[in-house]
């Protein structure tokens, strides 16, 4: 069973991680800029936010900066933000709309300014109840779509058929198997380096927020990670990365996913058939081979046993199908509601 482990502070980081928002693209006024550089290092520093996420959040205030220049005709301050009302933020997420932003990603980003306000008044920068009158925006509850067992089987044996060397070859076989027989994420396999190589019964794994855990490596596993090993032509350094490119640096994500659209084509797969379906897949399997839901938590590092429970609604909704081709009384009602 997965358990959380200390991480490894000496550990190199790969692939390339995002760089935060320089602080000169905020249209602030220097006592604003100077409060979102300490949110910034708070942020990576106290919050322990991965980089993926300080970008993110920062490419979000910036967006609702620019907004606030052109709104107030002068770059914002730390004065301003105290003087900021409930219809300046409407009118910030109303421009997002226009521009076709999802609900997911208005969501994300009042959530960002009520942080980074919330940082401000902690701090006694500046304060401002204005977003105590918004709501967020209603999301659909997002349901994950797996492969079926076949599927990601037969998209882990047609894999290694676009590669022109045969590495490359092994080296994308040995991946889609990790990810669909220990329920990696992307980064998380091509962050493991050579010396964590998956080839023992078990992989310990950094996750979101850092935190790392133990997972049960199966045969299969072992196999494909050991064959591209054999193959490789790189000499390997232990602290460097597992996974590698033709000139033997770090793998580009972008790769693997690029691969995974010639497995969809080639099997006629729907566009959700991306690298992370294959997590989605591993979930949704385990859980309907009878796999315990908190054991399922721990083996993806989730957090909060909510979010590996939307798993059920995917097997709730498998057995339904189920149900509804086999079932005598199904089928006895389907003739019904067509006579």
């Amino acid at each position: 069973m997965a358990r959380t482990r200390p991480v490894n502070p000496q550990k190199t980081g790969f692939p390339r991680l995002p760089d935060p928002v320089p602080l000169a693209r905020f249209a602030a006024a220097d006592d604003l800029r100077a409060a979102i550089g300490l949110w910034m290092a708070w942020l990576a520093a106290e919050r322990r936010a991965s980089a993926h996420t300080v970008a993110a959040y920062g490419r979000d205030l910036a967006l609702f900066l620019d907004f606030l220049t052109e709104h107030l005709g002068e770059l914002p301050s730390l004065a301003a933000i105290d003087r900021l009302r409930p219809a300046d933020f409407r009118g910030y997420l109303a421009r997002r709309v226009q521009q076709d932003a999802e609900r997911s990603s208005l969501a994300r980003a009042l959530s960002v300014l009520r942080g980074f306000v919330r940082f401000l008044h902690r701090r006694g920068l500046a304060s401002t109840n204005a977003l105590a009158a918004l709501r967020s925006p209603r999301q659909r509850a997002g349901v994950p779509k797996p492969l079926t067992v076949e599927d990601a089987t037969a998209a882990v044996d047609v894999v290694g058929e676009f590669a022109a060397i045969g590495w490359h070859s092994k080296r994308d076989i040995a991946i889609l198997t990790l990810l669909y027989g220990c329920g990696l994420r992307l980064s998380e396999a091509l962050g493991l380096s050579r010396g964590e190589a998956p080839l023992s019964e078990t992989l310990v794994v950094t996750g979101k927020g850092r935190k790392q855990r133990l997972l049960p490596v199966l045969p299969v596993v072992r196999a494909a990670v050991a064959d591209y090993l054999a193959t490789c032509p790189h000499a390997l350094a232990a602290e460097g990365p597992l996974f590698v490119g033709a000139r033997g640096g770090p793998l580009n994500p972008r790769l693997v996913q690029r691969r995974m659209a010639e497995v969809r084509a080639c099997l006629g797969l729907p566009e959700s058939a991306t690298p992370h379906a294959l997590r989605h897949s591993f979930a949704t399997h385990l859980l309907g081979a009878g796999g315990d839901l908190r054991a399922i938590q721990e083996l993806l590092g989730h957090a909060s046993l909510s979010t590996t429970q939307r798993y059920t609604s995917v097997e709730t909704e498998r057995l339904l199908a189920i149900y509804d081709a086999a079932h005598p009384r199904a089928r006895l009602a389907g003739d019904d509601a067509e006579s």
